[in-house]
Protein backbone atom coordinates (compact mmCIF):
# COMPACT_ATOMS: atom_id res chain seq x y z
CA UNK A 1 0.00 0.00 0.00
CA UNK A 2 1.18 3.53 -0.65
CA UNK A 3 2.13 5.91 2.15
CA UNK A 4 -0.90 8.16 1.68
CA UNK A 5 -3.41 5.39 2.43
CA UNK A 6 -5.70 6.09 5.38
CA UNK A 7 -6.71 3.33 7.75
CA UNK A 8 -9.10 2.24 10.46
CA UNK A 9 -8.96 -0.95 12.51
CA UNK A 10 -9.63 -3.37 9.64
CA UNK A 11 -9.68 -1.21 6.52
CA UNK A 12 -7.34 0.84 4.36
CA UNK A 13 -8.47 3.34 1.77
CA UNK A 14 -7.27 6.01 -0.59
CA UNK A 15 -10.35 7.59 -2.21
CA UNK A 16 -9.42 10.63 -4.29
CA UNK A 17 -11.97 12.39 -6.46
CA UNK A 18 -11.65 15.11 -9.08
CA UNK A 19 -14.70 17.36 -8.71
CA UNK A 20 -15.66 20.22 -11.01
CA UNK A 21 -18.23 22.85 -9.99
CA UNK A 22 -19.68 25.04 -12.76
CA UNK A 23 -22.17 27.92 -12.76
CA UNK A 24 -25.36 27.53 -14.77
CA UNK A 25 -24.64 27.79 -18.50
CA UNK A 26 -20.95 27.90 -17.54
CA UNK A 27 -21.14 31.68 -17.26
CA UNK A 28 -17.87 33.43 -16.42
CA UNK A 29 -18.89 34.84 -13.04
CA UNK A 30 -16.28 33.50 -10.59
CA UNK A 31 -14.22 36.67 -10.01
CA UNK A 32 -12.80 38.73 -7.16
CA UNK A 33 -14.84 38.54 -3.96
CA UNK A 34 -17.12 35.74 -5.18
CA UNK A 35 -14.04 33.61 -5.87
CA UNK A 36 -12.72 34.25 -2.34
CA UNK A 37 -16.13 33.54 -0.78
CA UNK A 38 -16.55 30.26 -2.67
CA UNK A 39 -13.07 29.20 -1.57
CA UNK A 40 -13.86 29.92 2.09
CA UNK A 41 -17.17 28.05 1.89
CA UNK A 42 -15.64 24.98 0.22
CA UNK A 43 -12.75 24.85 2.73
CA UNK A 44 -15.19 25.13 5.64
CA UNK A 45 -17.45 22.38 4.25
CA UNK A 46 -14.48 20.09 3.71
CA UNK A 47 -13.28 20.71 7.25
CA UNK A 48 -16.74 19.94 8.67
CA UNK A 49 -17.01 16.70 6.67
CA UNK A 50 -13.37 15.70 7.38
CA UNK A 51 -12.47 15.83 3.67
CA UNK A 52 -8.92 16.77 2.69
CA UNK A 53 -8.46 19.19 -0.20
CA UNK A 54 -5.36 18.00 -2.02
CA UNK A 55 -5.51 20.62 -4.74
CA UNK A 56 -8.00 23.23 -5.93
CA UNK A 57 -8.12 25.86 -8.64
CA UNK A 58 -10.76 28.40 -9.64
CA UNK A 59 -11.22 29.86 -13.11
CA UNK A 60 -13.91 32.35 -14.21
CA UNK A 61 -16.27 29.57 -15.36
CA UNK A 62 -15.50 26.57 -13.13
CA UNK A 63 -13.71 25.26 -10.03
CA UNK A 64 -11.57 22.12 -9.93
CA UNK A 65 -10.98 20.26 -6.67
CA UNK A 66 -8.98 17.11 -5.97
CA UNK A 67 -10.19 15.78 -2.63
CA UNK A 68 -9.57 12.76 -0.45
CA UNK A 69 -12.79 11.52 1.11
CA UNK A 70 -12.91 9.21 4.17
CA UNK A 71 -14.36 5.76 3.59
CA UNK A 72 -17.33 6.42 5.89
CA UNK A 73 -18.59 9.24 3.63
CA UNK A 74 -20.02 8.46 0.20
CA UNK A 75 -19.05 10.86 -2.54
CA UNK A 76 -22.73 11.61 -3.19
CA UNK A 77 -23.30 12.68 0.42
CA UNK A 78 -20.23 14.91 0.24
CA UNK A 79 -21.33 16.62 -2.99
CA UNK A 80 -24.85 17.38 -1.70
CA UNK A 81 -24.17 20.66 0.10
Amino acid sequence: MSNDDKSLAHTRWNFKYHIVFTPKYRRKVIYRQLRKDIGKILRKLCKIKNVEIIEAHATPDHIHMLVQVPSKISISSFIVI
